[in-house]
């Protein structure tokens, strides 16, 4: 039973179907699922493929991506599901709008993954503007979100998400639920419609944080739903303190939302680094 008073999404994040199908079982009112290019190279049925040391043609990795997003469908039939574009630091607008447009027909409740780069966002602001919904992925500043919020701000109510990543600022000393807190506070002040997707999540704590400060969305690998779940679906109370003593606080930045997305300084090294991990993993299932 959905806890009272969770307004939160809850996602699924997860590149196998079989997670899909046991979460929505213990989860019925489970909103979507999100996927990527290393979530898919970590479906069982590829990983077996790989460990034999077969590969699969481009093509084949397309259709096998494409037949796990409609077998998700199947089970989470009312649920927004994100399928990522492939694009590494020289993919151009146009080549991941071609991909845009062919994985937004697999499903009809796709929402397609762009990165937070300059072309991630123009091919974002043409796929709005076709009708497209979007999630602007791998988010780790808040200059990042500001120049999402001012892009994007023709989007309509439902159509734009956007995942800052936390967990992998955790992981190098800086306290990613900061990111969150900040970005929500952008996003009012730039008084844009794009929902916030709480990405990256490594812990419980992560989810129920997320939850506290009102985060959209929160898409959860499959182990910690089982935790939240094993624990009775326990929602954070109105005293609840995240506490991170071991990492650097994040401040927050007063930026001029006045100015072109353009203006705003889009390199993080973390959005390099996830570019070249899913990168890597999309050509390790390729032959």
């Amino acid at each position: 039973m959905k806890p009272k008073n969770l307004k939160t999404k809850i996602f699924l994040d997860s590149g196998d179907p079989k997670e899909a199908k046991e979460a929505f079982r213990f989860l019925s009112f489970l909103d979507g699922q999100t996927t990527n290019p290393t979530l898919i190279s970590k479906n069982p049925e590829v990983a077996k493929k790989l460990a034999r040391g077969e590969k699969l043609s481009e093509r084949e990795t397309l259709n096998f991506y494409r037949k796990t997003v409609q077998e998700i469908f199947q089970i989470i039939p009312r649920g927004s599901i994100s399928i990522e574009v492939y694009a590494d630091k020289t993919t151009t607008t146009e080549k991941m709008l071609a991909q845009a447009k062919e994985m937004y027909s697999w499903i009809k409740n796709a929402r397609i993954k762009f990165p937070t780069t300059i072309e991630g966002i123009k091919a974002a602001q043409i796929a709005i503007k076709e009708g497209l919904r979007v999630n602007m992925t791998l988010c780790f500043s808040q200059e990042q979100a500001a120049a999402i919020f001012i892009a994007l701000k023709k989007a309509k109510k439902g159509q734009a998400f956007l995942s800052p990543f936390i967990g992998r600022l955790d992981d190098r000393g800086e306290n990613g639920m900061e990111l969150i807190k900040n970005i929500l506070k952008i996003r009012k002040e730039a008084k844009s419609k794009v929902e916030i997707l709480t990405a990256s999540v490594r812990k419980l704590e992560h989810l129920l944080y997320a939850i506290y400060l009102g985060s959209d969305i929160v898409t959860v690998p499959f182990h910690i739903l089982k935790e939240w779940e094993k624990k009775g679906l326990i929602m954070p109370s109105k005293n609840f303190q995240y506490s991170a003593p071991d990492l650097k606080p994040i401040p927050y930045q007063k930026l001029d939302l006045n100015l072109p997305w353009g203006k705003f300084n889009l390199y993080h090294s973390l959005t390099e680094i996830g570019l070249e991990k899913f990168t890597k993993d999309w050509k390790s299932m390729v032959k």
